[in-house]
C-alpha cells in the first residue's frame, strides 16, 4: 500500500485531502482511481488507511477508512551527523538510513571533506536531501519524515549535538568489539543518540580528541574498514535490530 505524508490541516472529520506534488505523482505516476486504498500519517503521531473519494483539480479526497495502529518507529531517537561523502553518496546515506529508522541526518563539513558547497549549493542540495528523506520514509511506511538539516562545520556539529544522551564515532583505531556490543546494548527505549561519521579520508586525529572533549566516544565497527556511506549505516541497522519491538 502506498504512503504519503499531509499536514495536521489536510485531516478533518473522517476525511483528508492530498495536494500538490503528492497529488499529481498519484494521478499521473500511479495512476490511482476512485475507491483505491492508501496510507497516510501527519508525520508525527496520526496515522489512518484511507480510500479515495474523488479528484479535483487542486487535490484528492480521501474518506478515512481507519486508524493504522501499528507503529513504525523505533523506541529511540538516532541522529546521524554525516561528513559531506563526494558524488551523490549522501543521497545513498539518507535513503538508506531513513529506511532503517534514522531520526535526523546531520550533514559536517570537516578538515578532510573534498565537498565544500556555497551557501547557494548548499541550499539546493539540502531540498534534494529533505525530498530524498521524505519519499524514502513514504516507501518504508514511516511515521515521520526525518529531518535533514543545513550543513553544519565541524564545532557547528559538535555544539548541535551536546544535548543528546549517548554521542559516538566510528573510528578505525578504536579498539574492542566488546564495547561496541556493550554500548549497542546499552541503548534503550527513550534516548537521543547521535552517531559522528567522517569523510572518505577518515577524521584526523585532532578532531577525535575534540570530539572526545565534548563526549563524542570512538567505537571500533570490526576489523574491516569501512567507507563512509556504509559505516553510520552498519550501526544504526545494528541498533534497529537490538531496539525493535
Amino acid at each position: 500500500m502506498y504512503s504519503f505524508f499531509v499536514k495536521d490541516a489536510q485531516i478533518e472529520d473522517g476525511a483528508a485531502r492530498i495536494e500538490g506534488d503528492d497529488m499529481r505523482h498519484i494521478r499521473q505516476v500511479l495512476r490511482m482511481r476512485e475507491n483505491d486504498t492508501l496510507r497516510i500519517s501527519n508525520g508525527s503521531d496520526r496515522c489512518y488507511i484511507c480510500r479515495i473519494a474523488s479528484f479535483s483539480e487542486d487535490c484528492i479526497r480521501l474518506d478515512l477508512l481507519e486508524e493504522d495502529p501499528e507503529g513504525t518507529e523505533l523506541s529511540s531517537r538516532i541522529y546521524l551527523f554525516q561528513c559531506l561523502p563526494k558524488g551523490d553518496k549522501m543521497e545513498w546515506v539518507i535513503q538508506k538510513n531513513t529506511e532503517l529508522g534514522i531520526t535526523g541526518i546531520v550533514p559536517v563539513v570537516s578538515k578532510r571533506c573534498v565537498v565544500r558547497l556555497d551557501a547557494k549549493k548548499a541550499e539546493a542540495k539540502t531540498a534534494r536531501w529533505r525530498a530524498i528523506a521524505k519519499s524514502a520514509a513514504e516507501q518504508s511506511k514511516r511515521l515521520t519524515v526525518p529531518e535533514v538539516t543545513n550543513v553544519m562545520g565541524f564545532e557547528e556539529a559538535l555544539s548541535y549535538g551536546k544535548d543528546l544522551d549517548m554521542r559516538v564515532i566510528p573510528y578505525e583505531n578504536a579498539e574492542g568489539i566488546r564495547a561496541t556490543r556493550d554500548w549497542i546494548a546499552s541503548v534503550g527505549p527513550g534516548m537521543r543518540v547521535g552517531i559522528l561519521v567522517g569523510p572518505e579520508g577518515g577524521f584526523e586525529r585532532e578532531e577525535v580528541l575534540r570530539a572526545g572533549e565534548e563526549g563524542w566516544k570512538p567505537l571500533t565497527l570490526g576489523r574491516r574498514i569501512l567507507r563512509t556511506e556504509t559505516a553510520g549505516m552498519a550501526l544504526t541497522a545494528a541498533l534497529m535490530l537490538h531496539l525493535e519491538t
